[in-house]
């Protein structure tokens, strides 16, 4: 039988292994095995500052390596950070914090990233939904263009555009 401990505020019975944890960052995933000691099912599992060395050293390097792919995705579009940080969102200088690593893009911002990434003929569609937004002049546009709305009066439907 393996080393065991009790849990100070569970009570659960803990046993020492070594289990692995998923990172990402971005759309980078690394697996890392943690070693500390962990209850049967799923609770609360208790691990040393030096057991956790290596999930934080991992984290680290999947954000510089995602850091370094950002930088790769919007060279390979041909924009400045300011453009990327209008066109994908974020703003004018978070192109600037996401490849420095400071900040990680946001789920929406690796959406478009990605998307970018792999159909990059898309990254004038998405300049015009920009420009359609009022981007371009700091005001947002409610209503879609090049949309047809419905409407119904009296039994008749008429469209329109918007």
């Amino acid at each position: 039988m393996g080393q065991t401990r009790i849990h100070p505020k569970t009570g659960d019975v803990l046993r020492r292994d070594a289990r692995l944890q998923t990172l990402s960052v971005g759309s980078l995933a690394r697996e890392v095995e943690v070693p500390g000691w962990y209850p049967e099912g799923d609770g609360d599992s208790i691990h040393s500052g030096a057991e956790l060395q290596a999930i934080d050293q991992a984290y680290l390097e999947l954000r510089a390596a995602y850091a370094a792919r950002v930088k790769a995705v919007r060279k390979k579009l041909g924009l400045t950070q300011e453009e990327a940080g209008w066109i994908i969102g974020g703003g004018r200088r978070a192109f600037q914090r996401y490849e420095s690593g400071a900040t990680p893009p946001s789920e929406a911002a690796v959406g478009l990233i990605e998307i970018l990434d792999r159909h990059p003929g898309e990254l004038e569609t998405l300049r015009n939904l920009r420009r359609i937004g009022g981007r371009d002049s700091g005001h947002t546009s409610l209503t879609p263009v090049d949309k047809k709305v419905n409407s119904t009066k009296k039994g008749r439907s008429s469209s329109a555009l918007a």
